[in-house]
């Protein structure tokens, strides 16, 4: 599978959730409400959850392995970086900044699958 687009939905400023973002594979399937977070030494892709009656979360979709995993990661980390290098520290100081850029693979995201 090919990673296709991925869409910047929401930048945030204020708690750990820095992002949610859309991935499209093979302009065919898209995953939404992905999460990048910021955590105690880096940030980090969180895969869509629900939560269950006993208040754990379950993730709804997510890779299978760390080799599909990884790269993923990776080009959402890189896509939510060049989205924030875009738009300039006046636009995103803003906690409330939502944003609706689309980034589509292929000349500037490398395609990992």
């Amino acid at each position: 599978m090919k990673i296709t687009a991925i869409k910047i939905r929401k930048i945030l400023r204020e708690g750990r959730l820095r992002a949610v973002v859309s991935v499209t594979l093979d302009d065919q399937l898209a995953i939404h409400d992905i999460k990048v977070i910021e955590g105690p030494d880096r940030l980090f892709v969180a895969m869509p959850s629900h939560k269950e009656a006993n208040g754990a979360f379950r993730d709804i979709v997510h890779p299978i392995s760390p080799a599909a995993r990884g790269p993923l990661e990776q080009a959402i980390l890189d896509a939510y970086q060049r989205e924030l290098a875009a738009r300039g520290p006046e636009e995103t100081a803003h906690p409330a900044f939502a944003a609706s850029a689309s980034t589509a693979v292929g000349g500037s995201i490398p395609k990992y699958y």
